[in-house]
């Protein structure tokens, strides 16, 4: 059985509301992710795009570990903050970054992020958020202040307590978990969610088998339900039968 036959779809729009798509996304092999900047003209894109670049160095790899990861998302703070100090400029930005890779030996996933960027699993049938929120209304869910439906238009939902590019470094969460073929994995920003909610988004991943598809799909329902950020979404599925043509 060979992981590489995992089917990946990718899309993003820049919305209706902003000029900049500030979001930058990696789908190389055996890393997958998203990263939201922040800062606007404090060239959030920048940031995202050189998270994902050192993201980027895993490309190809067999054997990473969480430690691995861990290490890449320390190297990409110290390259941000490396970037801010050499052009004053860019003082303020900062991104998001969540994903998956495919561990040491190719039997486990590497789940990770900073920020409000979100990894979910659709299996089964079954919708499954498996990052959590570094945000402020993440935080007053958690605490029984808000309810979810009410944190999707609080004035605070966009105030994220963990970014890159923060001095000190933000602590990230990682979790390994084993493969499961038949899984969905689909990794996007706060553009998707914010827009559409859990129900529809759970509905779409069911309603679309083919990944690049599903990835436009759900881009697509972003920007039709108002579109009021940058969205990027990756879906990645690991097909229940793995002994497809060139996949033996």
């Amino acid at each position: 059985m060979s992981v590489r036959c995992t089917r990946v779809g990718v899309a993003s729009d820049v919305g209706r509301v902003r000029e900049l798509n500030e979001d930058s996304l990696i789908a190389q092999y055996p890393v997958f992710a998203v990263a939201d900047g922040m800062g606007g003209h404090a060239a959030g894109e920048v940031a995202s795009a050189l998270t994902v670049g050192v993201l980027g160095q895993l490309g190809g790899r067999a054997d990473v570990s969480p430690a691995d990861v861990e290490g890449a998302l320390a190297d990409a703070n110290r390259t941000i903050l490396a970037r801010v100090a050499e052009h004053a400029a860019t003082a303020g930005m900062g991104t998001t970054v969540s994903g998956v890779c495919l561990g040491r030996d190719a039997s486990r996933w590497i789940v990770f992020n900073v920020g409000d960027s979100r990894v979910y699993r659709f299996a089964d049938g079954l919708l499954e958020q498996l990052t959590v929120d570094h945000s402020e209304v993440a935080e007053l869910v958690a605490a029984g202040w808000l309810t979810r439906e009410q944190a999707r238009s609080h004035p605070m939902r966009n105030v994220v307590t963990r970014s890159m590019g923060s001095d000190p470094a933000p602590i990230p969460d990682i979790w390994s978990r084993p493969l499961d073929p038949g899984e969905r994995f689909l990794i996007c920003t706060d553009g998707l969610n914010s827009e559409v909610d859990d129900a529809g988004i759970a509905e779409l991943l069911h309603q679309v088998p083919d990944a690049q598809q599903c990835a436009e799909t759900l881009v697509r329902a972003a920007v039709d339900a108002g579109g009021r950020d940058n969205v990027s979404v990756i879906v990645v599925d690991l097909p229940r039968s793995m002994l497809v043509a060139g996949c033996e």
